[in-house]
């Protein structure tokens, strides 16, 4: 008998959002914050596919249910990688609490990638190898940032091994006065939208400053908030989509203007500033406060990622 979905069994999956790229660690540094997404899943008797999905809190109104929706999908994607065959993929109950804003840059549609991936490897007799649930999460995503952050927690660098390997990634630990200020809008940006106004080639001058301030980005994350200012510049991709996103962009400016570390928050329109601590994190509220249309929260640093629980089965 091939691999398959244990009758009846229940699984919670609790998962942060993330912010990525930090400046510029582009598609490849995430943070995970304390947003989550609560997703229960169950294998239903009888019959071989089909979903019932319900949702809760952020996207309620918009999130697609049945086969179409990103945590049945995922949970899908878990089970076929492991071998379920097509018709034996399980009918499943799927509730979603979710926490994490949609179309903010947040990494919204990664938790929810991995809330279903890390779901359907649970269901399985046998889940999947922690490496192998990792390059999975990132193959549906295309990307590592956002997904590893929600799958490991913490600061992650991810990359691909070759042009066509594994997806892999390392979580380092942030420092223990990082303070993430997310300064989100009213309005919302699509992430196809913001990389379609990527250029396909950057200078070489670029290029090379953007690989030196990642690789400050590690050490000031990690050790030396001090370096926090420095270490965020970009070149590579927050100027050139400004044009989507000018509120941003307009705050963006005032934020680095004042001395505070700020980055568009993955594809925007959200604005993460990364404070070395609570009184540069006061300030920067103040500051974000005299505008309109912002709200500015203090998630917190998700020290954990993704947490799994079988509830029954």
């Amino acid at each position: 008998m091939g691999a398959r979905a244990v009758p009846g069994r229940r699984v919670r999956v609790v998962v942060p959002g993330s912010s990525a790229n930090l400046g510029p660690g582009f598609d490849a540094l995430g943070l995970a914050l304390g947003l989550h997404d609560e997703v229960t899943v169950e294998v239903l008797p009888g019959g071989a596919g089909g979903a019932e999905v319900e949702v809760s809190g952020e996207g309620a109104g918009s999130i697609r249910g049945g086969e179409q929706n990103l945590v049945v999908r995922s949970v899908r994607a878990a089970l076929h990688a492991a071998g379920v065959a097509a018709a034996e993929q399980p009918r499943l109950r799927v509730r979603s609490r979710n926490g994490v804003p949609h179309g903010r840059g947040v990494g919204s549609s990664a938790a929810a990638v991995v809330a279903g991936a890390a779901a359907g490897s649970a269901l399985l007799e046998r889940p999947l190898a922690p490496e192998a649930l990792l390059d999975l999460v990132c193959a549906l995503e295309g990307h590592p940032d956002n997904a590893a952050a929600s799958l490991l927690g913490g600061l992650t660098l991810g990359w691909r091994e070759g042009a066509h390997g594994p997806w892999r990634a390392v979580r380092v630990e942030p420092h223990a006065g990082l303070v993430p200020v997310l300064c989100v809008p009213d309005e919302e940006l699509s992430t196809a939208r913001a990389r379609a106004m990527l250029p396909l080639h950057v200078p070489h001058g670029d290029a090379a400053h953007t690989a030196g301030r990642a690789a400050l980005l590690v050490e000031a994350v990690t050790r030396r908030p001090d370096l926090l200012l420095a270490a965020t510049e970009d070149r590579l991709h927050q100027e050139q989509r400004a044009a989507a996103m000018p509120a941003s962009a307009s705050l963006l400016a005032g934020l680095r203007g004042a001395g505070h570390a700020a980055v568009v928050s993955g594809a925007g329109p959200s604005v993460l500033v990364l404070c070395p601590d609570a009184a540069a994190a006061g300030a920067v509220r103040a500051q974000v406060g005299a505008r309109p249309g912002w709200l500015a929260l203090e998630p917190g640093t998700a020290r954990e990622g993704a947490c799994v629980e079988v509830l029954g089965g």
